[in-house]
């Protein structure tokens, strides 16, 4: 497969749906009054695997195009109104979550807290204006644990005309899945697991496919984008064959474009790279998870045609985003610990519970997706600067997402290198760190670990902005 020319992409018209990338690439519609994109939550049949059929994969399908795979990539540009209507071809409830897009409230995607469950065979309209350019995905917030385990997780980006322009885009979307020899769904988790760093995937795949091979231009420089939609595995990813750079973070561009060494990134987060692609045609390189005592290829680039002779050092810093920084001298502090736990289990809910209690936060289990949740964990007052020292009390990695809002990581006992603001925090065993926001979009906003058994086994909670 190859990578298509974003210099190529950019001749078309912004108001139309446009194949991009390696998936199924949406452009945004009209500036004013944009036409919804369809996305149709569905099941089908497809091989993962050697030739195995796994059954009933969930997907979206769109109504330029019949799901016959992963969910299409979809593009939006910043500033510009998109619009989506989500259709539930499901057996069961389901909603969208824009995964690191600061939006409304109202669009957030979370059943009983900003918006009613979509049943199915009945739809809901999302309509906002994404503020941020960068590398998102898009899940649902129903049972989670099985609808992204099953498929249901799709690869965001949101384009910035201010960005400058490469010679290739390859998206990436790295994801586990649970199945057996005969391609059909194992259980989801295993409890012992869900109460440790939780339960691995038997077979990895980027973009629904194991090792694919992706052409793109010899000696040119090519946009990387990986988002990381698993729901357990955290990635150690390098790269052999060709330098690359680290240009952006959970969306955000860094201060100054770095060497990619070995980047720690978990379930919820995203990297951008700017990869020189080698100059001889047929050379192979690799992206690598080299976490661990074995590792493996994500996915490997070949070089084709002549030589551009592009150079890595041309690469600048992206266009940052608008994001507030906290004023630290008035900031209020608010401690928030991770922590294990073993209270009773939680009741069963519309969006389905585990059947555990494992994990809290400031020694509160989540209940799950109830109408009468628990307390928020601080009541924010809009527009104010806040401090959120958080601290992981136990053995395991949590990737801590915070949604609707971003964060910058003001210090930590565990990193030397600290990211552009984020929305997502791989918190380190035994990690204390204080991270500084401003309370600038009111609502109720979930904070959770996106190891999807560890937030359906309590460590969720919410803040609420007014």
């Amino acid at each position: 497969m190859s990578a298509i020319s974003r210099r190529t992409l950019l001749k078309g018209s912004a108001v139309t749906a446009a194949c991009f990338s390696l998936g199924a690439g949406l452009a945004a519609r009209s500036r004013a009054a944009p036409s919804p994109l369809l996305l149709k939550a569905q099941f089908i049949d497809a091989k993962l695997a050697n030739d195995a059929v796994t059954p009933k994969l969930m997907t979206y399908g769109t109504v330029d195009a019949a799901a016959t795979g992963m969910p299409p990539v979809i593009r939006m540009r910043k500033g510009e109104t998109f619009a989506a209507r989500l259709l539930n071809g499901l057996d069961e409830p389901t909603t969208i979550h824009w995964h690191g897009l600061r939006i409304v409230n109202a669009m957030d995607g979370v059943p009983e807290m900003t918006q009613p469950y979509v049943y199915p065979g009945d739809s809901f309209y999302y309509a906002f204006t994404p503020p941020d350019a960068g590398t998102f995905w898009y899940h649902p917030h129903c049972n989670t644990l099985t609808q992204m385990g099953h498929g249901l997780t799709g690869v965001i980006v949101v384009e910035d005309p201010a960005d400058p322009v490469f010679d290739a885009e390859v998206v990436i979307n790295l994801r586990d899945w649970r199945l057996g020899k005969d391609g059909t769904f194992l259980a989801p988790f295993k409890p012992r697991d869900a109460a440790r760093g939780g339960t691995y995937g038997t077979i990895r795949t980027a973009n629904w496919q194991q090792e694919p091979i992706y052409d793109a231009p010899a000696g040119g420089l090519v946009r990387v984008r990986l988002a990381a939609t698993d729901v357990t595995r955290i990635y150690t990813l390098g790269t052999e064959g060709a330098a690359a750079m680290v240009i952006a973070l959970d969306g955000n561009p860094v201060v100054m474009p770095f060497p990619i060494d070995r980047l720690d990134f978990g379930p919820g987060q995203r990297v951008d790279l700017i990869l020189r692609m080698p100059d001889m045609e047929g050379t192979l390189v690799r992206l690598g998870n080299f976490r661990g005592s074995s590792p493996w290829t994500i996915a490997t680039l070949r070089a084709t045609g002549p030589s551009l002779k592009r150079d890595l050092r041309d690469v600048k810093p992206l266009p940052a985003n608008s994001v507030q920084e906290a004023d630290l001298s008035v900031a209020e502090r608010i401690p928030l610990d991770f922590t294990a736990t073993a209270e009773h289990a939680p009741a069963p809910g519309i969006c389905g519970t585990l059947g555990y209690t494992f994990w809290a936060i400031n020694k509160v289990p989540w209940p799950g997706d109830t109408p009468d949740p628990v307390a928020p964990l601080s009541e924010l007052k809009l527009g104010r600067s806040y401090v959120l020292q958080v601290r992981n009390r136990t053995p395991h990695a949590h990737p801590i997402h915070l949604h609707g809002l971003s964060f910058r990581i003001i210090n930590s006992n565990k990193r030397t290198m600290l990211p552009p603001p984020t929305d997502t925090i791989l918190l380190l065993p035994d990690e204390q760190a204080e991270l500084g926001l401003v309370a600038d979009n009111p609502g109720d906003w979930l904070l959770h670990c996106h190891i999807i058994e560890h937030q359906k086994t309590g460590m969720s909670g919410y803040f609420r902005i007014a």
